[in-house]
């Protein structure tokens, strides 16, 4: 059975951090990369069990998978959260007998936009980093990765 890291990079402005972090459960573990965020943001993260990493200026964000310590990857943003249908999809796929070579799966994206959800493009959010290498928070780009059902919802901070 494949064990998951979660990975979610963190500064000042993140005040859904906690939903975020509470909805990684299907993660073996979670690292929470510190780029400057406030001791209270930070202590959020230490309540829901998440080991932090300072951030190092010049270090590209994709470096901080050699933090963790499982191959598989779960890329979140602060201000997403996985749904219930990913986390069935997610726990599905870590029972499955079947380590496959995949590069990643994409994930649905789904973002609130103050009067509903709108759709966005799948992205590459679970990713093997034996077999694919970036430098943002995120994977790049993989139009023809398998996708898994489910989606993460995104709920940016109203201004």
């Amino acid at each position: 059975m494949p064990k998951l890291s979660g990975l979610i990079h963190i500064s000042n402005n993140d005040s859904h951090l906690g939903r975020a972090l509470e909805s990684m459960r299907q993660c073996d573990e979670v690292l929470v990369i510190n780029h400057g965020a406030k001791e209270e943001i930070l202590k959020v993260a230490r309540d829901h069990g998440a080991r932090i990493v300072n951030g190092v200026n010049g270090v590209d964000h994709g470096a901080y998978v050699q933090d963790a310590h499982h191959d598989w990857i779960l890329c979140l943003r602060p201000d997403e959260a996985v749904a219930e249908e990913l986390e069935a999809s997610l726990l599905e796929w870590k029972q499955s007998e079947k380590i496959d070579d995949q590069l990643g799966y994409n994930i649905g994206i789904r973002a609130q936009n103050g009067t509903g959800w709108k759709s966005l493009a799948p992205e590459m959010r679970l990713a093997n980093r034996q077999r694919i290498n970036w430098t943002t928070d995120c994977p790049p780009s993989a139009p023809n990765a398998p996708a898994l059902p489910g989606y993460i919802a995104r709920i940016p901070d109203q201004e």
